[in-house]
């Protein structure tokens, strides 16, 4: 964000040049990033009811996504274009779902069951 006091007596390439140095430490901060097939966005902003992204890089979303925090696939969420605030394209959630490293079960597990089965030897 832009000092309105400090713009008046900076020449336009400084201004321009301080621009990207934060857009620059921005996506360096950024640890989430959104996969749409095989491509990746970084995610600048997250909270309950969407994210943000860089508009400059990414395309407009629409559609199924993933949301990863490094290697762990966090959530899948079906996505809408919300808004462009200068630099920063928002999306909002229609449905944001918790990804689980297993499948869910449709049977009741016991408490004392065994971890695993060893052969007769």
């Amino acid at each position: 964000m832009e000092d309105p006091a400090m713009s008046s007596f900076l020449p336009q390439s400084v201004r321009d040049e301080l621009a990207a140095a934060q857009k620059t430490a921005r996506r360096r901060r950024a640890t989430r990033v959104v996969h749409v097939g095989d491509e990746a966005y970084p995610i600048l902003e997250m909270s309950d009811r969407g994210f943000s992204v860089d508009a400059e890089d990414a395309p407009r979303l629409r559609g199924l996504i993933d949301i990863y925090d490094g290697p762990r696939h966090l959530y899948q969420a079906l996505i809408v274009a919300s808004e462009q605030a200068g630099d920063v394209m928002r999306y909002e959630f229609k449905r944001n779902t918790a990804a689980h490293a297993q499948a869910p079960v449709d049977f009741e597990v016991p408490e004392g069951r065994p971890a695993g089965f060893l052969p007769p030897a």
